[in-house]
């Protein structure tokens, strides 16, 4: 029987770069402790909003090398190691384990869109090879392909893989999964507004953006669901639709970056090819975060 990885909030990391574009670790650890004190269940380190895409191998382990010893077992520490290249992400993935992390997180490999086979193949490839626990993660927003539900049904069978970070947005994708696959295989919410409706059909929580600035809000927001309070849940959800739209009315993680810096926060620069945020949506963005009193703290 396979215990989940977590159950309730885990924030997606922003890597905070500095004017040099280099790795700012101060302001890299500072945004790790704010997450801790403020009680999260997980850290999920070098993800799509850690915009490990522009990292260098060298950057992306040290990176997760400095996030597993700056939170020294204190939560679990999920590290992305995802490529388009299988043996890469093998590579990523051993040294992710090498350093101490709790579980891996693998997306969907992108631009060469493998089939269905592709995908089984792909995921059991690594998870023949690797002693953490695996979460996949389904974003075909980005990546041009999506899982079937029987996709998820066959790869829940490898003891390795704990279960998905899913944000397709496909509710009926979810409830056939849920249908398909075994209790223990989990998943989790990948899109910040939709935490409850997914943690009604099941999911065990949300690994966040929106948490890099509301920690709290998204612990209370899941931990709400996991106790069944779902009406709480619900008013919570809705309370946070502004802000939450704000946060993604550009490619992610354009707008939290703006949003951390914005709070003081240190985010630093984005990597090209992202760049800063138009002038309308800084002033949307803005403008949601005053409604909400995060700024002038």
């Amino acid at each position: 029987m396979r215990t989940p990885v977590f159950t309730g909030s885990c924030p997606a990391l922003v890597t905070p770069f500095d004017q040099n574009g280099n790795i700012d670790y101060d302001a890299f650890g500072r945004q790790i402790d704010y997450q801790l004190a403020a009680g999260v269940d997980a850290v999920c380190v070098c993800g799509t909003t850690g915009e490990s895409a522009t990292m260098s191998i060298r950057e992306h382990i040290a990176a997760v090398d400095y996030c597993v010893k700056r939170v020294d077992h204190k939560v679990k520490v999920i590290a992305g190691a995802g490529s388009n290249d299988t043996s890469a992400a093998v590579y990523l993935s051993l040294h992710a384990q090498d350093s101490g992390a709790d579980a891996l997180l693998h997306v969907t490999p992108y631009y060469n869109k493998c089939s269905q086979t592709g995908l089984i193949k792909h995921y059991e490839y690594i998870a023949d090879r690797v002693e953490l626990p695996v979460i996949m993660y389904n974003v075909p927003s980005r990546t041009g392909v999506s899982f079937a539900a029987s996709t998820y049904q066959q790869l829940a069978q490898h003891p390795r893989i704990n279960g998905v970070k899913e944000a397709s947005g496909n509710f009926s994708l979810l409830a056939h999964t849920r249908f398909l696959c075994p209790e223990d295989f989990y998943v989790w919410s990948g899109n910040d507004d939709q935490v409850v409706p997914m943690m009604s059909l099941g999911a065990k929580g949300v690994i966040s953006v929106a948490s890099n600035i509301i920690p709290d809000v998204m612990l209370r927001m899941s931990h709400l669901c996991l106790d069944n309070d779902f009406q709480a849940a619900s008013e919570l959800q809705i309370q946070y639709m502004d802000l939450i739209d704000a946060l993604f009315c550009e490619v992610n993680p354009i707008p939290v970056k703006a949003a951390m810096n914005l709070m003081g926060m240190e985010a630093g620069i984005l990597r090209l090819p992202l760049c800063d945020m138009s002038d309308a949506n800084r002033n949307t963005l803005k403008a949601s975060m005053e409604r909400m009193g995060l700024l002038g703290k």
